[in-house]
């Protein structure tokens, strides 16, 4: 199967079930900012130094989630496409909410706003999770417009409490200090 097919060189592309839709759609701005947040955060774990290297399967398990949650996002409900994907559920919010409260109990309780920064695999974290955040202002106006699996909806939001406590983590094992914001 060659990489090009030119069916998108008109500006539309295909959702799963195989809808065309135009790539300024809603769904499709939602799944990019999705498979951006994906990449985003395969460069925060290219950049993990060997101490954290137990951490590798924790992004392993995050980045599969965001190629899951672009699926589902690029499957309309009542599409063909369903029968292929495995739609998020609240087992997948449930199992982010304890990953974060496992990583929130390594760092001290937050006092200031931080800055993202420190340790190169953290400051790409916090840049994954700004994108995440993204995704979910995309996804939340997809809802608004169209059915979208609520689902999906809580596991944006949690991926980005998540990424955030993980940039803190990564940090705090590396002994890197913590940028804080301070008013002017």
């Amino acid at each position: 199967m060659p990489l090009y097919t030119r069916t998108g060189d008109q500006g539309e592309t295909s959702l799963f079930g195989g809808e065309r839709v135009k790539k300024s759609a809603l769904r499709v701005e939602a799944y990019g900012d999705v498979d951006e947040a994906n990449s985003a955060l395969g460069l925060a774990r290219s950049l993990l130094p060997e101490p954290l290297a137990e951490l590798d399967a924790l992004f392993d398990r995050l980045q599969r989630l965001f190629f899951d949650l672009g699926a589902d996002l690029a499957t309309p409900e009542g599409s063909s496409g369903e029968a292929y994907i495995k739609r998020l559920t609240a087992e997948d919010v449930a199992e982010l909410e304890q990953a974060i409260d496992a990583l929130e109990a390594e760092v001290p309780p937050l006092k200031h706003f931080v800055l993202p920064g420190g340790h190169p695999a953290a400051a790409a974290v916090q840049l994954a999770r700004a994108i995440t955040r993204r995704a979910e202002r995309r996804a939340v106006a997809l809802a608004e417009a169209e059915p979208v699996n609520p689902e999906a909806l809580r596991v944006l939001n949690r991926l980005s409490d998540l990424l955030f406590a993980l940039g803190r983590v990564i940090n705090h094992r590396l002994g890197q200090k913590e940028p804080v914001w301070r008013p002017r």
